[in-house]
């Protein structure tokens, strides 16, 4: 993983001062665990996770909110404040600081999407099939979400059907027994594939 984090902490930025890292996938696919660790590999970068931008009624169409509150702040080289959403209470809280760190880590279905792609200096996707991961995701949340997955599945397939991320990944990350194997993407240079673990010291390899 430290190797990872020292290929993205080399790249030029992407967002004023900051290198934002766009890392997408099926929901339930284990996008929040990898940004975790990617995040611990970064010595403690801020993650993004774009659960807090979405709402019920703003499945997908958060696009203007997440400009407002968070890229235009970071272009400029500002702290964004952004207003997380609460899923059980179906309601905004209080804004919530995000500072212009040299890496920002932005997590979440759409993390790759066509508006946010300029401002990404790469975009990772985590590679489990759509099925196995709204699999995850509903044992994960239970009964009590069975509605809400049943909905969301029909809208992520909406979603990736007109304005898809994996094509545009530079970067594909699958989870091992033991850690993730990390290869070159759709839109990335064909370098060797490693098998990544917490452990990885750095290296010339991803």
């Amino acid at each position: 993983m430290h190797e990872l984090a020292a290929r993205l902490r080399r790249l030029p930025a992407s967002c004023g001062p900051v290198r934002l890292i766009g890392i997408d996938g099926h929901a339930g696919s284990g996008k929040s665990t990898f940004a975790a660790r990617l995040a611990e590999a970064l010595d403690g970068a801020p993650v993004l996770h774009l659960d807090d931008i979405a709402s019920h009624t703003e499945l997908f169409d958060w696009t203007g909110r997440l400009l407002t509150q968070v890229i235009e702040p970071l272009s400029r080289g500002e702290t964004a404040h952004y207003t997380p959403y609460d899923w059980r209470t179906r309601r905004f809280g209080p804004p919530l600081p995000l500072r212009p760190a040299p890496v920002v880590l932005v997590e979440g279905v759409g993390a790759g999407r066509r508006a946010l792609r300029p401002y990404l200096a790469r975009l990772l996707w985590i590679d489990l099939p759509p099925a196995e991961s709204w699999a995850r995701g509903r044992s994960r949340d239970g009964e009590e979400q069975r509605e809400f997955w049943d909905g969301w599945v029909a809208a992520e397939r909406s979603h990736f059907a007109t304005d898809p991320s994996r094509p545009y990944a530079e970067i594909l990350v699958r989870q091992c027994e033991k850690g993730y194997e990390v290869l070159p993407g759709p839109a990335g240079t064909a370098e060797a594939s490693r098998i990544l673990t917490q452990s990885d010291r750095p290296s010339s390899l991803w």
